[in-house]
Parts: C-alpha cells; sequence; structure tokens
C-alpha cells in the first residue's frame, strides 16, 4: 500500500487505551499531549490509581512529566478494568496488553481477547480498533472475527463485501488495524514520538483510518500495509536481533573452550567493512526478543530451524556463564561472589526475563555456602526469583567490591565504568557482560 500521505489530525476526539504497562500507558500520554481526550484502562487497581493522580507506575524517563502534564490538564484519566468488564466508549481503541508465551511455548493470546470482549459491547459504529500488542500473523483478522460473532449488527472488515467503498451493507463499520510499537526501554517517550512506524489494516481504509491516529504524535514515517504483514515485521525485527545475539554468544562460548579472547577476535573481525558481531553478553531479556521469534517458529515450525536453534543458544547463555563464575569461586572457600547488575539492559530498571537474573540463580542454587552480593543500582529490593535464596543479598558496589572474592559484571550499566580490574589483591573477575578475560591478581 506503500507509506502514508495522510497528514491531516485524527477525526477521533476521545480515545480508549486497553493496558497501562510499558507501551500503553507512554501511548496514552502521547495521544493526550498531542490534543485528543485519552481514558486508559487496565485490570491492576494499582496502576490505575498511580496513573490518577498523574504518577508512572515504572521507570522512565521523561514518561512522568508528559502524563503529569496530560492528567493537569484533564486530557488523560484512567479506570479499572475488571476481568469481564467493558471499557468506556471512545472513537477509537488501542489495545496494549501483553501477549506472553505459554509453558510449551505456544502464544498466549488471552489478554488479547480479553481486551477485545471488553469493547465489543460498548462499539456504535465508525470506531478505529488498533492492536499494538506484538502477536502471531492472522491475530488482527481473529480481532474482528471475535467482534463480529459478538456484534453481528456491526460491519468488520474482514468479511466479504467491507471493503472501504463497498456501500451494500447498510451496517456501521467498524475499522481494525495493527500498528505493533517498535521502542526501546529507556528511551520509548523519545522513541514513540520519532521512530518509523508499520501500520497494518485489514483493508486499505482500515490502515488510513489507524494512520490518522497516530498521526497525532507521530513524527516518523507511517509505512502502511495489510495488517499480517504488519504482524510479521514486527516479529521478524526480533527474531533478526535474536539470531546475531546468538551468534554472538555461541561465538563466545566456542572461544572460551579454546582459550581465546573473543573481544578481541570479534574487534579483529569487526574491522572487516562488511561484519559488524555483536557483543555477546548474558543472554536475551525484555518483553520482545526472548519472546516474539516463538511466535513466527509457531507458525511455521518445520521452516524455522535457524530462529529456534537461536532461542537455544541464548537460553543457554546464563547457563554457561554461571558455570564460569562457579569455576572461578572454587579457588575460596567459602567464596564471596560479587554480581554486578540485574536488569535485562544497561540502564533501566527493567527486568522481565532478565538473564542476569537467571545468571545469579544459577550460581546461588551451585554454591550455596557462598555468599551472592548483589549490585544493581536502579532497585531497591531482590526480585522474588532471587529473594528465595538465603545466600543472595543486595548491596553496594563499594561493599561488593570491598569484600568479594569473585566479581562477575553481568550487565554494562554505566555507573560500572570504572571497574576495570579486582578491586584488590587475589580476587577473581569474570567474563560475563563486556569483562574481556577472567584474570588474577596476585
Amino acid at each position: 500500500m506503500g507509506r502514508s500521505k495522510e497528514t491531516t489530525a485524527c477525526r477521533a476526539e476521545r480515545v480508549c487505551v486497553i493496558g497501562l504497562g510499558y507501551i500503553g500507558l507512554p501511548t496514552a500520554a502521547s495521544l493526550a499531549t498531542g490534543g485528543l481526550t485519552v481514558v486508559g484502562t487496565d485490570i491492576n487497581p494499582g496502576i490505575v490509581e498511580q496513573v490518577s493522580r498523574g504518577v508512572a507506575p515504572f521507570e522512565e524517563p521523561d514518561l512522568a512529566v508528559a502524563l503529569t502534564g496530560a492528567v493537569a490538564m484533564g486530557r488523560l484519566s484512567a479506570q479499572s478494568l475488571s476481568a469481564q468488564g467493558e471499557v468506556p466508549a471512545a472513537d477509537a481503541f488501542i489495545i496494549a496488553v501483553p501477549t506472553p508465551f505459554t509453558a510449551d511455548r505456544q502464544p498466549d493470546l488471552s489478554h488479547v481477547f480479553a481486551a477485545t470482549e471488553s469493547l465489543s459491547g460498548v462499539l456504535r459504529g465508525g470506531e478505529v480498533i488498533v492492536l499494538e500488542s506484538t502477536v502471531p500473523p492472522g491475530t488482527t483478522r481473529r480481532v474482528s472475527e471475535l467482534i463480529a460473532a459478538r456484534r453481528p449488527d456491526l460491519r468488520l472488515p474482514h468479511e466479504t463485501g467491507a471493503g472501504a467503498h463497498d456501500g451494500a451493507d447498510a451496517r456501521p463499520r467498524v475499522h481494525v488495524a495493527h500498528c505493533p510499537e517498535r521502542v526501546l526501554p529507556g528511551r520509548i517517550m523519545i522513541e514513540i514520538a520519532t521512530n518509523d512506524r508499520v501500520i497494518g489494516g485489514l483493508t486499505p481504509d482500515c490502515a488510513e483510518r489507524a494512520a490518522r491516529l497516530y498521526r497525532t504524535f507521530c513524527r516518523g514515517a507511517l509505512l502502511l500495509t495489510d495488517a499480517a504483514s504488519a504482524e510479521m515485521a514486527k516479529l521478524a525485527e526480533n527474531a533478526f536481533r535474536d539470531v546475531n545475539i546468538a551468534f554472538a554468544n555461541e561465538l563466545a562460548a566456542i572461544c572460551d573452550r579454546l582459550g581465546l579472547d573473543v573481544w578481541e577476535i570479534r574487534q579483529m573481525a569487526n574491522r572487516h567493512p562488511r561484519v559488524e558481531i555483536l557483543r555477546p553478553g548474558t543472554g536475551v531479556g525484555g518483553h520482545c526478543i526472548a519472546v516474539d521469534p516463538w511466535f513466527i517458529i509457531d507458525a511455521a515450525p518445520d521452516l524455522a530451524a535457524l530462529m529456534r536453534t537461536a532461542r537455544a543458544v541464548n537460553d543457554a547463555r546464563p547457563g554457561q556463564l554461571a558455570g564460569q563464575i562457579v569455576a572461578a569461586a572454587a579457588a575460596f572457600s567459602p567464596p564471596r561472589v560479587a554480581c554486578l547488575g540485574l536488569s535485562f539492559k544497561p540502564d533501566v530498571a527493567d527486568l522481565r526475563n532478565s538473564p542476569a537474573i537467571a545468571v545469579v540463580g544459577h550460581v546461588a542454587a551451585a554454591l550455596g555456602d557462598a555468599e551472592i552480593l548483589v549490585v544493581e543500582p536502579h532497585i531497591a529490593k531482590l526480585p522474588s526469583p532471587l529473594d528465595e535464596y538465603d545466600n543472595v543479598v543486595l548491596t553496594s558496589a563499594e561493599d561488593a567490591l570491598t569484600r568479594a572474592d569473585v566479581v562477575a559484571r553481568l550487565v554494562d550499566h554505566g555507573c560500572f565504568g570504572h571497574i576495570t580490574v579486582p578491586a584488590r589483591a587475589g580476587q577473581v573477575s569474570c567474563r560475563a557482560a563486556t569483562t574481556p578475560r577472567a584474570v588474577r591478581r596476585s
């Protein structure tokens, strides 16, 4: 369908955002700042209470300022949503709810379908419904089908004859599209406004109408396509990154086996004009890259061998690094191990699916007699998976470096930049996020 030429403001005056998490809340604040009246809904009453007061329930640069201003101006409000409740009526709806996978790595779309149910009853015709959650191809159509099953009085875009210019059906028309988020935690408020967006409609008219909504606050290009292509484009972005991270992590494991310095090898290889090996690390975390490839794998399991292997490589990485730490700790009795960083990426407080947490858990379980000194400047208490271990404590970098026998930098926070060598004689520094080699000071 090509790039949108739409530049006019959205015709919607009232927008309902379902889900006030890491994507939904910044989207709601951005729409409100753009001049629309926005009501956000969430099943967590604590989040609703904080948002209603203009308080951000999680840390993200610039979000608090935008949220406080939007609430103070009366542009943004929040309401609790019960499991079977209906959302308030609006001209446009944005579904921004979690899409995890199940224990057997199948897409869990229950939150998406619950959100769809919650808005179906309040539709009058003319609304635009946008699914922002990352989903497998075909999910946006399923949303349309679910609404049609509940509301036969409305005309949904997946139905035969529901084209933009077909006037044979007199039922009020509802428009459905998919616009996946593509922002980086720590830069969400910047990138939500400046990044290009892919908008996939179930019809070209659906895509155009959704584009008008996003043009309210998006300064990047709006790339219009069909819904299934938009769904796959988002998954492809994160699967591509997962595969490339897996190569770096697999190379690191091989170099460790052969006694080679992967950091020196990477530096030399990247001097080739067409090579850019990523930095090896603790694995893959966050809400996207560790999850989204499974949606593609599930869609075509017999064709996704590379993506499946990349997932296995990255999932194995925390155990490999834990093994290095445990081996280094064997020289001390009992050992004290400092683990620097718990978040899934540098300089954020986001712990979702963090491989660093998995590394610490493996080490704590393997070294029951060791004291594990965790340093994470962005949190005030240990996350629940680690709070179960009596030998794991959260402390300061100064305390950990003073007392530890083994130091493992798991996350490359900026505040750890000065830590380049072991802090005292006899201490061992293990490879992890960016530390180049295990060394011992004598």
